[in-house]
């Protein structure tokens, strides 16, 4: 399969692709959440949900392989870094009860994915306690074993965990395509700034294109 993308086409089989879903999580996209709590417009975050509804249900119907990640740390904390939990002067940190349950801990109301693109029975759901996918968490093996060489990312923040799994992927030799109105960032210019890192240079991180485009290629 071969769609338009920038800087050039991007060409995958959909048996060997995994569709990448970073961090859709409550705390970070819904009102009364810990993103909102840090005095952010998580509406900004909101506004890809349908898009991504409709790659992930187009995803689904083409027999793709999908993975969900949560940034999310054991209740004891063991696995967050002390550098990690106190960096910054926040008025909540990642342990502490805000109002959807305890900051970014497993298991907690608010660390769940959101409800419009809940994990289906079978798809791979990845805690992660760092900003990268790929970091302590067995993604690589996972998806070497079933033969997957190239991902599809949407999800947020783009700057953050989602260009970070990106290049480690890269490193790892996957090709890597961003779906740009399915990611977003509470900082509309960081976003800006991450999809130009992403592509340019010829992909040197990977490649972007809006969902439209595979859209088309998979109801084709």
């Amino acid at each position: 399969m071969k769609i338009p993308a920038t800087p050039l086409y991007f060409e995958f089989e959909v048996r060997k692709t995994a569709l990448v879903i970073i961090d859709m999580q409550r705390d970070f996209i819904e009102p009364g959440g810990f993103g909102e709590t840090l005095g952010n417009d998580v509406s900004l975050l909101d506004a890809i949900v349908p898009a991504c509804q409709a790659v992930l249900a187009a995803w689904r119907r083409a027999g793709g392989l999908v993975v969900h990640t949560r940034e999310a740390h054991k209740p004891d904390l063991s696995d967050c870094p002390p550098a990690k939990r106190e960096r910054g002067n926040p008025s909540l940190r990642i342990g502490d009860v805000g109002p959807m349950g305890r900051i970014l801990v497993a298991g907690e109301p608010g660390n769940q994915i959101i409800p419009a693109l809940a994990p289906a029975a079978g798809e791979i759901v990845i805690d992660k306690p760092g900003k990268g996918a790929f970091y302590a968490t067995g993604l690589h093996e996972t998806l070497y074993a079933q033969g997957i060489t190239h991902l599809i990312f949407m999800g947020v923040t783009t700057e953050v965990c989602v260009q970070t799994s990106m290049r480690e992927a890269n490193d790892r030799g996957y090709d890597g395509l961003l779906l740009e109105d399915c990611t977003e960032s509470y900082f509309p210019a960081f976003k800006t700034a991450t999809v130009e890192m992403i592509r340019a240079q010829g992909a040197i991180v990977g490649w972007t294109c809006r969902s439209a485009a595979l859209l088309a290629a998979l109801q084709a």
